[in-house]
């Protein structure tokens, strides 16, 4: 019986619930909210200001799928401010995509992908 086996969950089975919430974290939004989330819990509109490029929709779908994998929560003092933060299990998989961001901007500044 291998390790995969024995695990309740399989990503590289192609029906397991966990491939769906693996392509959303590791989709470019996906990882990119995970990864800004990951320093405390923040507004819309200041995800939205450091992450370059995202659409409101983009950013709201993002969200909300997110929060559905159960990685991220929406609160709101009122309606009109929600603030979103990391789960427990959102908080280790943002560790996971933070290390990742690390290592990719580190290989850049040691030479790869010029």
């Amino acid at each position: 019986m291998s390790d995969s086996a024995a695990l309740p969950y399989d990503v590289f089975a192609k029906k397991c619930p966990s491939r769906q919430v693996f392509e959303h974290v590791t989709g470019k939004w996906g990882a990119l909210v995970l990864g800004c989330l990951d320093s405390e819990p923040q507004r819309f509109g200041e995800i939205r200001s450091q992450i370059e490029g995202i659409s409101d929709r983009m950013l709201t779908q993002t969200l909300c799928t997110l929060c559905d994998d159960g990685l991220a929560v929406r609160t709101a003092d009122s309606p009109a401010h929600p603030v979103y933060r990391l789960t427990e299990a959102g908080e280790d998989v943002a560790a996971a995509v933070r290390t990742l961001i690390t290592a990719v901007e580190d290989a850049m500044a040691n030479g790869a992908g010029a």
